[in-house]
């Protein structure tokens, strides 16, 4: 496990953005994108941290980390769906096949919990019974598990707005036919399945999860984006879960909820301006990204070289990408 002293002098270091020449980046959340003009894309992952839809700063290593980790999950999942993945010359980089994102993201959901708008609790607790088109019993707690995973969808959003959710007839009027939603929802649950198969060796706790799809250029669905990392699902520890949702405390989480939290504890919501992460945050974040890379491959993090741009920049040059 890097130490808080290995990992604190790399605080300034970390990849916050990243400029290629020749090309016009469209930034996401943590994703630099640049499209090539022979239909492939260049996705670099910065070490930003978003909580709330809000840019809080930058942790050491967490774009390597999420980058490497995609990667071993779409290996292991791409028997259930094709992937957009070519090829991974450096641990921040993807280049992957262009594809045409759908207007919304899928999450499968395996207990009800959360706190951002989304999410089910949030709804559940205001007293929503019915969401996402799915009615929910009364009497749920946080963090009870679920009968069965439901698949749920929101409308992908951008800047400070929260995704919202959508129901089956919401996510068809946005264009996507019935038939292509069917099979999305099928695939999405296969996932999740697969991951929970996956994290539970590991002690892990797939909670829930995002999913991104896209059309490639000849039409066909491929897997995008990120896939059961961090920040993009929820992972408790399993051999405690019980224990503490028995005496109604949060389970020990190794996503980015615990950052949520944390902001939450000081009085902040999502409504409101949050300031930069601490120092000593950033640590713990690190810490535990690099801990559920671990637990889930087996094998140990070798953390890469900062700065991280002039790395990047070579392997791109040796990949041919950048002459």
């Amino acid at each position: 496990m890097l130490t808080p002293g290995q990992i604190e002098p790399m605080i300034p270091l970390a990849l916050e953005s990243m400029d290629l020449p020749g090309l016009t980046a469209e930034r996401g959340q943590v994703r630099d994108n640049y499209a090539l003009s022979d239909g492939r894309r260049v996705l670099i992952s910065t070490d930003r941290v978003n909580v709330f839809n809000q840019h809080v700063g930058q942790v050491p290593y967490k774009g390597q980390i999420l980058n490497q980790l995609t990667n071993w999950w779409f290996e292991h999942t791409a028997d259930i769906v094709p992937n957009h993945v070519i090829d991974v010359p450096d641990p921040n980089v993807t280049i992957a096949l262009t594809a045409n994102p759908l207007p919304v993201a899928v999450v499968v959901r395996g207990f009800i919990s959360g706190i951002t708008p989304a999410s089910l609790w949030k709804q559940y607790e205001q007293g929503a019974r019915t969401i996402y088109g799915v009615t929910f019993p009364d009497g749920l707690h946080k963090n009870q598990e679920l009968d069965t995973p439901i698949v749920t969808a929101t409308a992908k959003e951008f800047g400070r707005a929260h995704d919202h959710p959508l129901n089956d007839e919401e996510v068809i009027a946005l264009g996507i036919a019935p038939a292509l939603w069917e099979r999305i929802q099928e695939i999405a649950l296969k996932l999740f399945l697969r991951g929970r198969q996956l994290s539970i060796l590991a002690d892990l706790i797939l909670v829930d999860s995002k999913y991104e799809f896209g059309l490639d250029l000849n039409g066909d669905l491929v897997l995008i984006d990120e896939l059961h990392t961090p920040d993009s699902s929820r992972l408790w520890r399993a051999d405690s879960y019980d224990e503490l949702f028995e005496v109604g405390q949060e389970p020990e989480n190794f996503d980015k909820e615990f950052i949520r939290l944390w902001y939450q504890a000081q009085g902040f919501d999502e409504h409101e301006t949050l300031p930069p992460i601490t120092n000593e945050m950033a640590i713990t974040i690190t810490q535990r990204y690099q801990r559920v890379y671990e637990m889930l491959t087996g094998t140990t993090f070798q953390p890469a070289s900062y700065p991280a741009q002039k790395r990047i920049m070579v392997a791109l040059s040796y990949a041919g990408i950048l002459n």
